[in-house]
């Protein structure tokens, strides 16, 4: 099960996460994400838990729960949504004032 972790504090460390939901079972993953540039947590990140129930009961218990001195939110991961990366698929192609024949 993947788990959304959201408004995590910045000083947060996947250690930290993972300590956090082994409580309620094994944690195959955590991952939180940084900024690329900056390398400073973007203060959310995911969980990836074995077990569905295990994962379940880690959401209901600490979705609002404090973590380094933050109200988390906690939920079940929606699949990312395909992005495409042509910008000009649905934009008109021509230049400024150009003829359409």
């Amino acid at each position: 099960m993947n788990i959304f972790v959201a408004k995590l504090s910045f000083d947060t460390t996947e250690s930290d996460l993972r300590d956090a939901f082994e409580e309620y079972g094994e944690v195959d993953s955590v991952k939180i994400i940084f900024d690329k540039f900056t390398q400073r947590s973007k203060g959310y990140g995911f969980v990836e838990m074995a077990d569905e129930d295990a994962g379940m009961n880690a959401i209901n218990d600490l979705n609002g729960a404090s973590l380094d001195g933050r109200d988390i939110v906690v939920k079940k991961a929606e699949p990312r949504e395909r992005r495409d990366n042509n910008r000009f698929n649905n934009r008109d192609r021509g230049g400024f004032n150009r003829r359409r024949y």
